[in-house]
């Protein structure tokens, strides 16, 4: 017999209509195994879009050298997991760029030989460091934008916004680079070719609208995904590229089109001052995303009001005050979301990720949860722990959260698409 809730778990399964166990009285799981239509090739319908993002999972790191490969595989197996985010996740530290570009070109036919309808994405983000010097312009590149070719490496101060805007914006000599200058679309056409042979075949491209500040008609991030999406259509497995951002403003469009395939955004959880350590998602909560994903026609060709996108469960640091509430802006309890996830025990993330599922579904049919399964975690200095594992806990991860089993038994409930 289950053991009455305390207070504040309680609490948390009266904020949706319908909020069933994840876990079976006698501990069982229902099969994690859908039929659902993973099925695509140089386009993607709606319904198939859709159903890789209902089973979306963040796996930062995961194709270079975050966590055990062979238990991560194991982990989205068993789950059901389909779409792979941010699996080639590199913030900066270009002077290791060609190392993990090398290990991902490796593993990334032991993680589809476990699922081929998978897909993997990698991520260009709205970084560029000093480090960026040493990485050589290979021959291609310049070809692909009409260039001869020069035997140099990139060139970090090209990449900057003229005027200086966000100039060691993250720390000195770690920059926003500016997406209308030629050398900053070299080198963003190089990482995603790189990230298409290596076998991914999705793009997450971090915070757009800071790099386009200088493109207020989107014609650079167009000319720069045009020349992705036509290296995709003629040498990716299945001839495309998934391509998404962030997207404040609710999406980039130019002329009626999108130019992404979907939208992401975090999930912007907001703290509860009266229930300690309780977080909710409420619409038109600071810049949070609901109802506002623009529409338009998309990259393949289909027309929607509201385009399909993801909410991630996202990290960007600690406040000043980890653990106490009215810090104000984005933090939840003084942590960003995913350090303040796992905080929680682990019966209330079990519960919280099916609140979160059923709430997104309820208020806006165009998101679609993004499951955490690895993340850096920021818990204050000298704090612990310091990442996010979904795993169960084993000898391969022996610091595993054990949330998989609530991932899986959510998916395996929703055997049928929207």
């Amino acid at each position: 017999m289950r053991q009455p809730l305390p207070l504040r778990l309680a609490s948390l399964l009266a904020l949706v209509p319908f909020l069933p166990s994840v876990i079976a009285d006698d501990g069982s799981l229902p099969s994690a195994k859908a039929t659902r239509d993973y099925r695509f090739d140089r386009t993607i319908s709606r319904p198939v879009l859709e159903n890789y993002l209902s089973r979306s999972i963040t796996m930062e790191g995961l194709l270079n050298g975050r966590g055990d490969l062979d238990d991560n595989i194991r982990m989205l197996r068993e789950t059901g997991a389909k779409f792979i985010g941010r699996a080639l996740c590199l913030w900066g530290n270009e002077a290791n760029l060609m190392g993990n570009l090398e290990r991902a070109r490796s593993q990334v036919p032991k993680v589809l030989a476990a699922d081929p309808e998978m897909v993997l994405q990698g991520c260009i983000f709205e970084i560029v460091t000093t480090q960026v010097d040493r990485v050589p312009v290979p021959d291609w590149a310049f070809a692909a934008f009409g260039r001869a070719a020069e035997a140099r490496n990139f060139r970090y101060a090209d990449m900057l916004f003229a005027d200086g805007r966000f100039a060691d914006h993250w720390r000195r000599g770690e920059s926003v680079p500016d997406v209308s200058r030629p050398e900053t679309k070299l080198y963003f056409y190089f990482l995603a070719r790189s990230f298409l042979d290596a076998g991914l075949e999705a793009l997450h491209l971090g915070q757009v609208e800071l790099m386009d500040r200088n493109d207020s008609k989107h014609d650079h991030y167009a000319e720069l995904l045009g020349k992705i999406r036509a290296y995709a259509a003629a040498h990716s497995r299945r001839h495309l590229v998934l391509c998404d951002a962030h997207v404040p403003s609710g999406g980039l469009v130019r002329d009626g089109r999108l130019l992404l395939d979907s939208h992401a955004f975090p999930l912007r959880i907001k703290e509860v001052p009266a229930k300690p350590r309780d977080g909710v998602l409420e619409v038109g909560f600071i810049d949070s995303l609901y109802g506002r994903s623009k529409g338009g026609i998309t990259p393949s060709g289909w027309e929607c009001e509201h385009l399909p996108y993801l909410g991630e469960i996202d990290n960007w640091g600690v406040s000043n005050h980890p653990g106490e509430p009215g810090q104000g802006g984005v933090w939840v309890w003084g942590y960003d979301e995913i350090t303040w996830f796992a905080l929680q025990p682990a019966e209330y993330r079990s519960l919280w990720l099916q609140y979160a599922w059923d709430w997104l579904r309820h208020a806006d049919p165009a998101a679609h949860l993004q499951m955490p399964g690895s993340r850096t975690l920021s818990p204050g200095r000298g704090r612990a722990p310091h990442w996010y594992y979904a795993n169960r806990p084993s000898a391969a991860v022996p610091e595993g959260f054990g949330d998989e089993r609530a991932i899986r038994a959510i998916w395996a409930a929703d055997a049928q698409p929207r």
